[in-house]
């Protein structure tokens, strides 16, 4: 994958180099295919993931079509949220803002809300108003938002769906929640006139890797998913 060269240099000043799950991954994800990455913890799969979409996000930003709209959900069935947003988003989102105006480029604020059953009201409320560019949820969130008027307003413009620690779900009733939410996702992005959006399935690693896949994608036909299996 060809990254814009604002956030190739940012990677190639942040790592030494790219991991082997995040090499096999990027040119199906800027394919726009469902991918599942399977690899260990510490192999980079997050990031493989989030700088696909940020890369999309930084392009609109510089062309001038960035608008207050949800692209990309990422939906985990951890609580334990902050961590991942501040290590795999906004971390990025902060030192690649930095970059560009050092190289005097304008690029307008990559905005990430978290919305989980702990968020305050008011800033439920601020989301919708006004939605980010990158929603960070859980299962539970996800289906709520969905079932509300606004909330399914703000995530008629889903691009893509990035659904962490699939393994921990897969095989139990919160996961068939989870794929009824996705399919109702696809409905609504549908019925607004939009492609369906893009699947990213981040697992560590499993036997047999193939189920998942097609719990990811929501078909029977596992060749319409890219498999990254880095175990």
């Amino acid at each position: 994958m060809v990254f814009h060269p604002l956030v190739a240099e940012w990677f190639s000043r942040r790592f030494r180099a790219a991991t082997e799950p995040q090499t096999e991954a990027w040119p199906a994800l800027a394919d726009g295919r469902d991918v599942l990455i399977s690899a260990p913890t510490g192999s980079g799969k997050t990031l493989a993931a989030f700088l696909v979409c940020l890369d999309r996000l930084v392009r609109q930003g510089l062309e001038g079509t960035l608008d207050n709209r949800i692209r990309a959900v990422y939906v985990s069935p951890l609580k334990a949220l902050s961590n991942d947003v501040q290590k795999n988003l906004e971390q990025p989102l902060a030192e690649i803002a930095a970059l560009a105006a050092e190289q005097g480029l304008t690029l307008p604020p990559i905005r990430v809300a978290l919305r989980t059953g702990d968020t305050p009201a008011y800033e439920r409320q601020l989301m919708l108003r006004r939605p980010p560019h990158i929603l960070v949820t859980t299962p539970e969130s996800l289906f709520i938002l969905l079932t509300a008027e606004r909330g399914r307003t703000a995530l008629r413009t889903t691009q893509v769906v990035v659904v962490d620690e699939i393994h921990a779900v897969v095989d139990d009733k919160r996961g068939a929640h989870l794929a009824l939410s996705l399919a109702r996702l696809d409905d609504l992005v549908a019925k607004a006139g939009g492609a369906r959006p893009q699947r990213i399935g981040l697992s560590a690693t499993v036997r047999p890797i193939e189920p998942v896949a097609r719990f990811l994608t929501g078909t029977m036909d596992v060749d319409t998913c890219c498999i990254v299996d880095g175990g």
